[in-house]
């Protein structure tokens, strides 16, 4: 799709509350469900809506650093969840686990500003190099088509559960017991869900498509409004109708928000309230240990490495968008050095490192709109929505299918235009055919390798084989 509006276009400035609006949207997802992962894996309680700060906070410094030139949103990176466990788990303290997820993102981040420095020295040139188009095309697309299997499954879940408890059987010191455990199950219809996920797929590609002036450039708003609506009318039937099974979305974020009606269940304005990282880890460095910041680096910085590959991916993805090399300009080195110190920036905040996200980029895709000053507003926007009750109840309150039917649209178009990096490269060629093969299988098999603590996942092995089987099959000069 050709751009509607450049990096450096300003649309109105009713336009641009519209579209920070839908990357927060696009975003808000993944962003929010990071801290919800790591507080259910080991019990913590990382405040989601700090997340959303973090993440607004680390996209501004990201966009100081490249000097607004790069335009794409930075949320909380999926890759580190194992990490931010293991610096609980490593902890001797609640306290100490938070610290440790401050100090675990300034040892990634510093990964990233000494790449930024070898890609100062070296230049671009080798990158190009070792990750020509049939390399990086099909890492592009499997990008997206590794998050086809969470789009799917947001497609037909509902948003309403209920807890059971069920028991299972661990070993504990060698001895067999049993353990009772709380289970959500969904509630719900299926075809509800993926009925309403449907109008907010067709909804979205129908404005994105035909859609008159604004309205084409925020098609991810209609369409989630579009499924909010209809899941609605399905509670409002169900409820008239006493049939559970149409209720799939919750309205009980709203309840907790509005059932005791202050100043304060509006705004988060008391510090206390505030749940940043930084305020729960106080008091935490008398508990600091050698053998603590051993585990918090090794659980981090190989990581690091490997959402390395991945934050190439992404800028050559979105250079292929904006048609400007942001490897070039505004350089590598700066596009690392904003990644990595935002990362510090919003884990100091919210405790999650940040990384650039496809949902971010597949948004300036789908709308044509690169403007700069979108993802500048909609920085500010998840800064100022982390302290309004109301809107995070809202976005809370937005049911799985209807995202799912959102990211359909959003993952789809990050791995075709991954595809269309394929479109000048000569695939009769053996060398060219067995490396694209060799990542698209990998990356659609989910492939994932674990060396220790430390897990490479699935796009960074595909670009790693990718890689190999290139240089494997590279003709020899002759002498």
């Amino acid at each position: 799709m050709k751009l509607i509006y450049g990096i450096k276009d300003k649309p109105k400035f009713s336009q641009r509350i519209l579209f920070a609006f839908q990357q927060v949207l696009a975003i808000m997802a993944a962003t929010l469900a990071v801290p919800a992962v790591v507080n259910g894996a080991v019990g913590s309680q990382m405040d989601p809506a700090a997340a959303l700060f973090g993440a607004g906070v680390g996209t501004i410094v990201y966009l100081l650093f490249t000097r607004s030139k790069s335009p794409v949103f930075l949320g909380s990176s999926f890759a580190f969840i194992g990490s931010m466990c293991s610096a609980f788990a490593g902890a001797a303290s609640m306290a100490l686990g938070y610290l440790g997820l401050i100090l675990g993102a300034v040892l990634a981040g510093l990964v990233y500003v000494i790449l930024a420095i070898f890609a100062k020295t070296l230049g671009t040139d080798w990158l190009n190099k070792l990750m020509p188009p049939v390399v990086i095309g099909p890492t592009v697309a499997i990008i997206g088509l590794s998050l086809a299997p969470n789009a799917i499954a947001d497609l037909l879940k509902s948003s309403v559960t209920t807890e059971s408890m069920e028991y299972v059987i661990e070993l504990k010191n060698g001895i067999p017991t049993i353990v009772e455990q709380v289970v959500e199950n969904p509630v719900g219809s299926v075809y509800v869900c993926l009925a309403c996920g449907l109008v907010t797929l067709l909804t979205t590609v129908l404005f994105a498509t035909f859609g008159k002036k604004t309205s084409r450039l925020i098609p991810f708003i209609l369409g989630i409004l579009a499924g909010y609506v209809c899941a609605c009318v399905f509670y409002l039937i169900g409820d008239l109708a006493g049939v559970d099974k149409l209720k799939i979305i919750s309205f009980q974020p709203f309840i907790d928000c509005f059932s005791n009606v202050t100043l304060k269940s509006f705004i988060k304005y008391d510090p206390s309230e505030w749940g940043f990282t930084f305020l729960k880890a106080k008091g935490a460095f008398s508990e600091l240990s050698l053998s603590y910041f051993v585990t918090l680096f090794t659980a981090y910085v190989p990581v690091a490495f490997v959402v390395f590959a991945e934050h190439i991916a992404d800028h050559k993805n979105l250079s292929s968008i904006v048609e400007r090399d942001l490897l070039k300009e505004p350089g590598l080195h700066r596009t690392l050095l904003g990644d990595g110190i935002g990362s510090m920036a919003g884990a100091v905040f919210g405790g999650c490192p940040n990384t650039t996200y496809g949902e971010s980029i597949g948004c300036v895709a789908i709308t044509g709109n690169a403007s700069i000053i979108t993802i500048w507003y909609a920085a500010v926007l998840c800064i100022l929505i982390s302290f309004l009750s109301p809107f995070i109840a809202f976005l809370e309150s937005i049911p799985s299918c209807v995202m799912g039917g959102v990211c359909i649209a959003l993952y789809g178009f990050i791995a075709v235009s991954g595809l269309k990096m394929l479109q000048n490269v000569d695939l009769n060629e053996n060398r060219n055919l067995f490396t694209a093969s060799v990542i698209l299988i990998t990356g659609v098999g989910g492939l994932i390798v674990k060396i220790g603590a430390v897990e490479i996942r699935t796009v960074a092995c595909a670009l790693i084989l990718g890689i190999v089987v290139n240089k494997l099959l590279a003709k020899k000069k002759r002498a």
